[in-house]
């Protein structure tokens, strides 16, 4: 069977179409108590709630014969808000049953709250209204129970009583009935679990939100997680989409404070579940995670058994590990959880920013501490992409942000969607310097990802900004990411942690974006910034996969192209400065050293200014970096050094070069003659010589980074 694929977003369908179609589908098969998918020009609508049928028959309990699965395992479960849309507006008791339902417990715990507060006993009923609020996110189900998940890893947001029991929601959800889950993976897998598996454990090991899993072996001997999905998923979610989508509609068209596209944020939102509740995919997403991702240190990705995996059932292999958040098991075991934060970061640095493929629901139930000190990703279902232009943007944001360059932040917002291209920029680029400057005093490395969220928030209220749907899902995968650190170790700063990587792709990336910011990062009004060079190579160093001869390359490459020119410049000033001062300075000592022997006057003459003597030390710091870089082998520029020789490029360097020598010995010998002129004549005429000021030197601003 042939599938069609629509968008969210998709005109191709008419809504009208869609609900008469599915009434005489409906009319034709009311025999069979099933919904089968709706043919529209031939082809197969991916509508979320015709894909199920009512299970009137089975044997199971009233309560689950009610629920509903797939009919076919060829069907293609797809979030679509049109056929959605038609469906649920031609039943509005269903709708507003459904809405009462959410609202009615929401209101009564918002005032279980107040009261606590009037009267007190706030601190006294935490645990109470903990409890009654899982049990409200529960009941509420699968698209609720992910919000509660988000909560569970804010420490700074949510009460520690409240973490206790919103974790509870990551695998410890009611489980639903044996039977079903097993007739299931009968129509998944075309035989009964005892065929399939050489064991299976009588009872679910954990329950989350879309699924439970059962730990198992197989008749080879593996053992492994069965995941199972839950009974009537797209009908349940499919009602609460439709009702916060509607909301969301709402919403945007009567409050225009609202500029962000709340409706594509949901629809985002939404098609990730949807995605999520399709196990085959899911699958797919875990061996793509594993081959962009697995070869990272200390990064583990299960194995998928695709012989014994359908759309609603997943087979896996069993990872043995503790949540990062068991701090008392983890070191039971003698792990180094900072160590396992550290390199989650690394990783979520790598699927944002270099390959696009992202987790975007790392809660603590997804990643595992092994008993041999890796981080093991489950569940791939929720993921997203991040587009390349969008990659570059975020690390050139993070490149202005550190130079404090908020007119290239406020274009990089431009460039990021955040603002639309007409938008004037002229008074949000002081209103951008206004929240970073103080949260920049000290370091950028101090910053974490909600202080930054919180400035950004107030800014985006006053001026046009939009939130990329898009951008949600990152900086909840961020958010969370963080949650999760900063149980394990309070004072555990991303931003400190992430800057390593960042520096060795400005360094290593050949792209043009990153070429500009990199050249943005290292001069400013002229002059060479080596302090910014310095920390770029110190913290790039300091990156688990950095190949500093990669970067000698391809900066080599890059300093002879006709991108290099300007840098050719700087560099070719910078020699020359550094040159003229040890030559000075070896001159002064060998001069120093023959008169101190000949018994004539001591008296050194040589005068260096500060900015000299400070590029001269720059290039010596440089080289001692680059000696302390692991891998850095100076043996590998000696077949080097003939190749560069016979470029044109560095023989016009070096001509450049002879020619500042040049300059600068003649200059400083007229001045000096000069000078020696003015003396004379000062002598004969009895009064002191007058003498220029020494100029000021203002120093580039030391790095924050």
């Amino acid at each position: 069977m042939n599938v069609k694929t629509v968008s969210p977003a998709s005109p191709e369908i008419d809504s009208r179409a869609v609900v008469e179609e599915s009434s005489q589908v409906q009319r034709q098969a009311e025999s069979m108590t099933y919904e089968a998918k709706l043919p529209v020009n031939g082809s197969v609508v991916p509508d979320a709630i015709a894909v199920e049928y009512e299970l009137s028959q089975t044997s199971v309990p009233a309560e689950a014969s009610l629920e509903t699965v797939p009919v076919l395992q060829t069907e293609v479960l797809r979030y679509d808000p049109v056929a959605i849309m038609a469906k649920y507006r031609k039943a509005p008791f269903q709708v507003l049953g459904r809405f009462l339902n959410i609202v009615l417990p929401s209101i009564g715990f918002a005032l279980n709250l107040w009261l606590d507060g009037v009267l007190g006993r706030t601190k006294r009923n935490q645990r109470q209204r903990a409890i009654q609020l899982r049990k409200i996110l529960t009941k509420l189900g699968p698209a609720y129970i992910k919000v509660g998940q988000a909560l569970s890893t804010r420490p700074d947001l949510v009460p520690t009583v409240f973490l206790e029991e919103l974790t509870l929601l990551q695998d410890q959800l009611p489980p639903f009935p044996n039977e079903l889950a097993y007739q299931f993976i009968e129509e998944e897998l075309g035989a009964h679990p005892d065929q399939i598996y050489a064991e299976l454990t009588p009872q679910p090991v954990a329950a989350a939100s879309l699924g439970q899993v059962y730990k198992g072996k197989l008749k080879t001997g593996e053992t492994v997680a069965v995941k199972v999905q839950r009974p009537g998923l797209a009908r349940r979610i499919a009602l609460d989409v439709y009702i916060l989508r509607s909301l969301a509609i709402w919403v945007q068209k009567n409050f225009k404070q609202v500029r962000s596209d709340l409706v594509a944020i949901m629809d985002e939102f939404a098609t990730r579940i949807f995605e999520e509740m399709d196990y085959t995919l899911e699958g797919r997403n875990a061996e793509r995670f594993s081959k962009l991702y697995g070869h990272l240190e200390d990064i583990y990705v299960p194995r998928i058994y695709w012989e014994y995996t359908g759309r609603r059932v997943l087979t896996m292999e069993w990872i043995t590990g503790v949540k990062l958040t068991n701090m008392v098991a983890i070191k039971e075991q003698g792990i180094d959880a900072r160590h396992l934060i550290n390199m989650g970061v690394q990783c979520s640095l790598r699927q944002l920013l270099e390959h696009g493929f992202f987790h975007a629901d790392p809660h603590p139930g997804n990643l595992l501490a092994t008993p041999d000190g890796k981080l093991a990703y489950l569940d791939f279902g929720m993921m997203s992409e991040v587009k390349p232009y969008q990659r570059y943007g975020l690390i050139e944001a993070v490149v202005h942000l550190v130079n404090r360059d908020f007119a290239g932040l406020a274009r990089d917002y431009v460039n990021l969607e955040f603002l639309t291209p007409d938008t004037d920029l002229t008074p949000i680029i002081p209103a951008l310097a206004n929240v970073f400057s103080d949260a920049l005093g000290a370091s950028v490395a101090e910053l974490n990802f909600k202080s930054i969220t919180d400035q950004l928030s107030a800014l985006m209220y006053e001026y046009p900004f939009r939130v990329p749907a898009y951008y949600a899902l990152i900086i909840r995968s961020l958010v969370t990411l963080e949650g999760i650190a900063i149980n394990v170790d309070p004072e555990f700063k991303v931003l400190s942690k992430a800057y390593p990587y960042v520096a060795k792709r400005l360094l290593t990336d050949p792209s043009p974006q990153l070429r500009a910011s990199l050249k943005d990062l290292l001069f400013k009004d002229g002059s060479f910034r080596w302090n910014r060079l310095e920390n770029l190579l110190r913290n790039a160093g300091s990156s688990s996969d950095y190949d500093l001869n990669q970067v000698l390359n391809q900066t080599l490459e890059f300093l002879f192209s006709e991108r290099g020119a300007f840098i050719r410049e700087q560099l070719v000033e910078e020699v020359v400065k550094a040159i003229d001062t040890y030559g000075r300075r070896t001159l002064d000592n060998v001069s120093y050293s023959l008169r101190e022997r000949l018994g004539l006057a001591q008296k050194r003459t040589t005068v260096t200014t500060v900015e000299e003597a400070q590029s001269a030390e720059h290039i010596k710091r440089i080289w001692e970096i680059l000696k302390e870089t692991p891998g850095f082998d100076p043996m590998q520029l000696v077949p080097v050094i003939p190749q560069l020789l016979m470029k044109p490029e560095t023989q016009r360097m070096g001509q450049k070069i002879a020619g500042g020598l040049a300059q600068r010995v003649i200059a400083r010998m007229i001045r000096e003659a000069l000078l020696k002129d003015a003396a004379q004549d000062a002598a004969k005429n009895g009064s002191k010589p007058k003498t220029a000021p020494a100029p000021k030197l203002i120093l580039p601003p030391a790095a924050v980074i």
